[in-house]
């Protein structure tokens, strides 16, 4: 009930920026979201959601959170920026260029591995630092904020073993999400790309997958609780179209968020019944 509040108080706020702007501003097009590579499968599925049930277009473009960020500074417009943390839409709120974020998701931090290599929750953390371990596959930290939670656990893992986290600094290779990347031949999953090559033997990324179904070739695990990183996906309205922002209350909705939860997300906006 109390997020429920704050989500109505956070519309108020991006209302007060239509006021005698949105008559100037036209609202012709499609709604324009940028948003983070995680969240391809879950926003996708509620976009087709919101377009079917309005008519309303909207045209979605995903990457690295901290890239796209880039180009809003570097001039581009979106309607709406969606980001794998709070950090990147509230540094374009604190310029005032967008809202202040507020929570639209929250994912879990795991590690996946080939089956063979019989990854648990309970050894990870031994695996990670086995010396026969080759490389742990990560994204890159500044660019995709899935390479700064990787960074962040490895924070974790040094202050429950002194040592261990440049160990595991040393073992990361930065192999997504960044603009310098190794390259990876066209259409193939980098990650498995790697993991067949016997570059790595874990990668770490987010829980949630761009499909409701686990995917059979890997084993994914949880973080053990020493290790545990949770990500706040931060949402922002840009600009005064009230177009864009109807879609970013449409995305707290409680049937909005129960299909982000499909694709392995934490909501944060459920009804009852749904509880």
């Amino acid at each position: 009930m109390r997020y429920f509040l704050l989500t109505i108080v956070w519309a108020f706020v991006c209302a007060g920026m239509l006021t005698g702007a949105s008559a100037a501003e036209p609202a012709e097009g499609p709604i324009k979201v940028f948003a983070a590579g995680s969240l391809t499968g879950a926003l996708t599925a509620v976009i087709k959601l919101y377009q079917e049930k309005t008519g309303v277009q909207v045209q979605a473009e995903f990457g690295p959170a901290g890239l796209l960020r880039e180009r809003i500074e570097a001039g581009e417009r979106p309607d709406i920026f969606a980001s794998a943390n709070m950090a990147h839409p509230q540094a374009l709120a604190d310029k005032g260029e967008a809202t202040i974020p507020i929570v639209m998701a929250r994912n879990r931090f795991c590690a996946r591995a080939l089956p063979g290599f019989g990854l648990t929750t309970a050894n990870l953390f031994e695996r990670m630092l086995d010396p026969k371990t080759v490389g742990i596959g990560t994204s890159t930290p500044k660019a995709d904020p899935g390479g700064d939670y990787a960074w962040m656990m490895f924070a974790r893992a040094d202050q429950a073993r002194p040592g261990a986290g440049k160990t595991l600094e040393a073992k990361a290779r930065q192999l997504v999400g960044g603009k310098h990347n190794p390259p990876v031949p066209p259409g193939q999953d980098a990650m498995a790309y790697f993991f067949h090559r016997h570059e790595i033997d874990i990668s770490l990324g987010y829980c949630s997958s761009r499909s409701t179904a686990p995917d059979p070739n890997f084993t994914t695990v949880e973080l053990p609780p020493e290790l545990a990183v949770t990500a706040d996906y931060g949402l922002s309205v840009l600009g005064h179209r009230e177009a864009a922002l109807r879609f970013a209350l449409f995305v707290m909705t409680p049937e909005a968020q129960h299909l982000i939860g499909l694709y392995g997300f934490m909501p944060v906006a459920q009804s009852q019944a749904a509880n």
